[in-house]
Order: structure tokens, then C-alpha cells, then sequence
């Protein structure tokens, strides 16, 4: 088993930044995926971004392309999001996620090939 635990979430004001942690621990994977969904109130919990286990391969939703960045840290079993640019529609519960990899390093984008998910930090953004 993994446990998988977010922070960084907090209020910031729109066209401010955070940085989201994801520490993962129990179990280890030689190679997993690592990705970001979100979920605002009464909306189905979307992708974000994703990152293979070399950190080679990163994929970003459009809404948030070319303002959020993805990174990992395997020696310390991190997952980051940058987030620049904020806007009060990326007001969420941000989630992490991870998955075994074996053959490719390609990060899903499918919600429902994530194993393992942490419980969420709340990312709020005024207007």
C-alpha cells in the first residue's frame, strides 16, 4: 500500500502562485506515474497534470498549460505543482496520484488508472 499525502493548498488572491507537495511513503515503486486532478464543488474531478517516473514525460491540461508545472523528486518520493497565474476558477480540492509503471513512461490522463490518491488540499482563489 502507498499513502500519499498533499500540502501547500491554502487563499491566494488571482494572479498569485502556491506550490502543492505530494509525499508519498509506505510501499515503493521502482517506476510509477504521478499525476494531479482537482475537483471544484458539485464537478467531477478532473485531470490536471501528469509525470512519468523519470520526470521525462509531463502532460497539463489545456485550462492550465503554460501556467502550472509538474516535477517530481523520486530521492524524496515528492510530487510537486507550481502554480503561477492563478485564476478563481482553479479554486479545487487538489488531489495526487500514483500508479505503477512498467513498460512505458507515459502518465495517464484517465482518472481511473490511478491506484493510489492522497486526500486532497483545498486551493482557493479570490477575485
Amino acid at each position: 500500500q502507498v499513502q500519499l499525502v498533499e500540502s501547500g493548498g491554502g487563499l491566494v488572491q488571482a494572479g498569485g502562485s502556491l506550490r502543492l507537495s505530494c509525499v508519498a511513503s509506505g510501499r515503493t515503486f521502482s517506476r510509477y506515474a504521478l499525476g494531479w486532478f482537482r475537483q471544484a464543488p458539485g464537478k467531477e474531478r478532473e485531470f490536471v497534470a501528469g509525470i512519468g517516473w523519470s520526470g521525462g514525460t509531463t502532460y497539463y491540461a489545456d485550462s492550465v498549460s503554460g501556467r502550472f508545472t509538474i516535477s517530481r523528486d523520486n530521492a524524496k518520493n515528492i510530487v510537486y505543482l507550481q502554480m503561477n497565474s492563478l485564476k478563481p476558477e482553479d479554486t479545487a480540492v487538489y488531489y495526487c496520484a500514483a500508479v505503477p509503471q512498467v513498460w512505458v513512461e507515459v502518465p495517464p490522463t484517465n482518472l481511473y488508472e490511478y491506484d493510489y490518491w492522497g486526500q486532497g488540499t483545498q486551493v482557493t482563489v479570490s477575485s
